[in-house]
């Protein structure tokens, strides 16, 4: 897998058309998705009960997979709750921030055993994408749970992070991973007062990975047994801006 370089954070991208004698003009089309045309059922979520398999915003298609015997789901589901306090499952749909980016009403919320993808209809570079975690996954790292630990231990000490890594595949079918990965929480400072859980939306910009068709989502925690990461590997996104050429 090839790397590219690391993320420009709170970045506009901007980018410059040049047009040569006997080619034709290029236009440049841009999308933003920020999932507010979803619509919800009466309990304000999204997350793929009706069996569709995922759904499409703008330029893009998020899957998501629904198991009617035990009423769950992963992959990707839209929400409007805005329950920052409750700190357990049964408050799986809201973000940390209580809104969507910029104080927004929808958003989407990513719940991943492995690995999830966004695919672009049309390839497009991804000048934004807004992320934070949810309320459970934070209470979570924060407070810990009977599954999960509470991220830097009884002292403070323990080195714990909890990392979000995207990768792309191009255009080209050639799958891109960045340098680094997003941090959700990170407790790996020598200064236990540097040490952070993200509790508001963050801006990133993806085009130095070019013209991309698929985004893809993987988590990474300290937090691990033989079944895998205990960290409930939860995200929140929105905001999604591509842009292509025609």
């Amino acid at each position: 897998m090839k790397k590219i370089s690391a993320f420009a954070v709170f970045a506009a991208a901007v980018l410059i058309i040049f047009s040569s004698c006997g080619k034709e003009e290029k236009t440049l089309k841009s999308d933003a998705i920020s999932f507010e045309e979803i619509v919800l059922n009466e309990n304000g979520y999204y997350n793929g009960s009706d069996g569709s398999g995922g759904f499409t915003s703008g330029n893009a298609k998020f899957k998501n997979s629904y198991n009617t015997e035990w009423e769950s789901w992963s992959g990707f589901a839209v929400s409007n709750h805005t329950d920052t306090i409750t700190p357990n499952y049964n408050n799986q749909y809201s973000s940390i921030v209580g809104s969507g980016a910029g104080s927004s009403q929808k958003y989407a919320v990513l719940y991943s055993f492995t690995a999830d993808t966004i695919e672009f209809v049309t390839p497009a570079k991804i000048t934004n994408i807004a992320i934070t975690n949810s309320t459970y996954a934070y209470h979570t790292l924060k407070n810990g749970n009977e599954i999960a630990k509470k991220f830097g231990g009884e002292t403070g000490n323990d080195p714990d992070y909890f990392h979000l890594y995207i990768s792309v595949v191009d255009d080209k079918g050639t799958e891109l991973a960045f340098d680094d990965p997003i941090p959700l929480a990170d407790y790996t400072y020598s200064d236990n007062s540097q040490d952070y859980i993200v509790k508001e939306w963050i801006y990133y910009n993806l085009s130095a990975a070019g013209t991309i068709k698929y985004l893809i989502f993987r988590f990474d925690s300290s937090d691990k047994s033989a079944w895998g990461i205990n960290t409930p590997t939860y995200v929140c996104i929105d905001n999604l801006v591509s842009e292509w050429e025609e």
